[in-house]
């Protein structure tokens, strides 16, 4: 039997380029906030164990409405912060499947290591190799390794 731990790409953000404040502290944007509440209908039947993100402000944010609407805690993980070791990040993952289904929020740089390692790997992956802000890996793991690996794109950002 396998867990399942979707690894989640941060909702849209303000630029990188014109945020004059440390990246750390770089918010989601109004379609980005959208597309985190939106999370939680897009995962309505999972049930989730524990919630990580990266410790910066946008991984946060992304995860925040999840974590308020199943009352459980936000924890934050450096391991998936930006240039992170992918060993680290893919550890964190087994790790915490061993607690349950997970939703673990990362940064572009993460989990296209991440994805590129199931690649070589050969695990059995479905879906588009895609990384978009906002989408989610599903990562089935069994035991001490990811068995296969699905993408699903990120929530739509309607406006309400």
């Amino acid at each position: 039997m396998t867990t399942p731990v979707y690894l989640i790409r941060h909702a849209k953000a303000e630029s990188r380029t014109r945020w004059m404040e440390p990246d750390h502290l770089r918010p989601l944007t109004k379609a980005g906030r959208r597309q985190a509440k939106a999370l939680t209908t897009l995962f309505e039947a999972q049930p989730f164990s524990r919630l990580l993100s990266s410790p910066y402000l946008r991984f946060v944010q992304t995860l925040e409405p999840l974590a308020e609407t199943r009352g459980l805690p936000l924890e934050t993980a450096d391991e998936l912060s930006e240039g992170a070791p992918v060993n680290a990040a893919l550890a964190l993952i087994i790790s915490t499947a061993a607690d349950g289904p997970a939703a673990l929020c990362t940064h572009g740089d993460v989990m296209r290591l991440a994805v590129e390692g199931l690649v070589a790997a050969e695990v059995p992956i479905e879906g588009p190799l895609e990384l978009k802000k906002g989408a989610t890996w599903i990562l089935e793991v069994d035991g001490s390794a990811v068995a296969r690996a699905r993408y699903l794109p990120a929530p739509a950002k309607r406006r309400r």
